[in-house]
């Protein structure tokens, strides 16, 4: 081996051998990537492989002689259409509700944040289907609040509305959490600096805050938008399935593999553009995300 031999004559010269370096860093290859065990390889194959295979067995099944007339179907279009809505509304609504929830516990001591995070983390743990059952409770006919909206006119279940809200109901916990590790990651060192300047709260929070922050916001937006682009259970116990109405593409796509009347490669083309639609959002933003070069 030459390149031991090099470095063995080298040693015993009292020499240093000559190394690799990353260029503009100073370091060499292995340092700057840091050192990892061989062995951790073979496990993170096999995850990968769990992960990308499933999707590369769905895409192999497509059938191309009907995959446009499939997707391009008028209850496919709609639950597609229905799908971005009521994605793009619940995202909002994250983003709305949820920024000022990680703001306060990111800002908050440590018992009253280990409370609120706690609180923030049941969906995620919750089957969806119960996260559906709990909002019929909350704003069923006969629910804490669906009693007085009944009263002035105001019917949410089995409605769009109904999607937004489960849709909303398990993907804010998802910006939750991304944006408040972001804001304890980034301290307040800075935020004390313009305050010791004197910059008011507001004027910390837009200018200091959320820049330093934005990289967990747009992580947050984009784990809230997949979350609601791929709700199911809550959404069919809360919002039904109703073409047209409130059947969204995954429920279009449970009620194609169930044979109602569609065959299941219509199931398996509405399942591959669903994935497309998804992973075209995912490109777009990780091209938009703050400090990403292109």
């Amino acid at each position: 081996m030459p390149a031991a031999d090099d470095r063995t004559r080298a040693a015993d010269a009292g020499r240093p051998f000559p190394s690799r370096r990353v260029a503009g860093t100073g370091e060499t290859g292995a340092a700057a990537r840091g050192y990892l065990p061989r062995i951790v390889l073979l496990p993170a194959v096999i995850g990968l492989a769990l992960l990308v295979v499933p999707l590369a067995a769905l895409v192999a099944r497509v059938d191309l002689s009907t995959l446009w007339r499939d997707i391009t179907s008028p209850e496919a279009v709609s639950a597609l259409i229905l799908s971005m809505q009521t994605a793009l509304a619940a995202t909002a609504a994250c983003i709305v509700l949820g920024v000022p929830l990680a703001l306060t516990i990111a800002r908050s001591g440590a018992r009253v944040a280990a409370v609120l995070r706690a609180a923030v983390t049941v969906p995620l743990v919750l089957p969806p289907m119960v996260g559906g059952v709990a909002l019929l409770f909350l704003f069923g006919r006969n629910g804490w609040l669906g009693v007085a909206l009944e009263g002035v006119g105001i019917r949410i279940p089995f409605t769009a509305a109904a999607v937004v809200l489960a849709q909303t109901f398990v993907a804010l916990p998802f910006l939750v959490l991304a944006l408040e590790g972001a804001l304890r990651g980034a301290g307040v060192r800075y935020e004390q600096a313009a305050a010791a300047l004197g910059a008011g709260r507001w004027r910390i929070l837009w200018r200091v805050t959320m820049p330093l922050a934005a990289p967990g916001l747009v992580a947050g937006i984009v784990l809230c938008f997949a979350r609601a682009l791929g709700e199911f259970g809550a959404t069919a116990l809360f919002a039904g399935n109703a073409p047209g109405s409130t059947q969204t593409m995954p429920l279009a796509i449970y009620t194609a593999f169930n044979g109602a009347g569609v065959s299941q490669g219509t199931a398996v083309a509405l399942s591959l553009l669903l994935l497309v639609t998804a992973v075209a959002v995912l490109l777009l933003v990780r091209g938009w995300r703050p400090g990403t070069s292109r």
